[in-house]
């Protein structure tokens, strides 16, 4: 599968199978971190891998959706913004770079077969709590990652012609 089929190929899925994820695959999901681009190559990202039964039932508390937990494992993606580079107008581009280590993750799921689905609406202070983050460390989005019990069909994307402005 190339890349534009697992780009296609991609869904938020809601329904996990039980089964484990091999090891290897989890590994080759997470190098993909280490590739991910980064405004000045600053890398201001840390992850964390949830597998523990008794941690993801306290995430309950920070994300009520109880198909997240069927999951074999849960990922936490966040920024460092105090590593971040900045932008001559002060914007720090650590949540930036969070956003294309999760986008890596999820197409490298998709390629090995996985399930996942990009979650934000999560209650920080709470999910920050429970996984004992640093000071300076903020979750910017999770996602379980398991084998889909149930892939949905497409869902609407709008034209191009209306994402696109060429100047030529």
């Amino acid at each position: 599968m190339d890349i534009y089929e697992i780009m296609k190929k991609r869904r938020s899925i809601r329904s996990y199978k039980p089964e484990p994820i091999e090891e290897e695959k989890v590994h080759r999901i997470l190098e993909t971190v280490r590739f991910a681009p980064s405004a000045a190559n600053r890398q201001p990202v840390f992850c964390v891998v949830i597998k523990d039964e008794k941690i993801k039932q306290q995430l309950k508390m920070a994300y009520q959706e109880e198909w997240f937990y069927t999951a074999p494992v849960i990922i936490c993606v966040c920024s460092i913004p105090e590593r971040a580079w900045k932008r001559s107008d002060g914007k720090n581009y650590a949540d930036i770079d969070a956003t294309i280590v999760m986008d890596h993750l999820i197409l490298a799921a998709t390629a090995e077969g996985l399930g996942t689905c990009w979650i934000a609406a999560f209650k920080a202070p709470l999910l920050k709590s429970i996984l004992n983050l640093p000071a300076g460390v903020e979750p910017i989005a999770i996602t379980p990652l398991g084998y889909p019990l149930n892939t949905p069909e497409p869902t609407y994307r709008k034209p191009l012609e209306e994402m696109i402005k060429y100047i030529y």
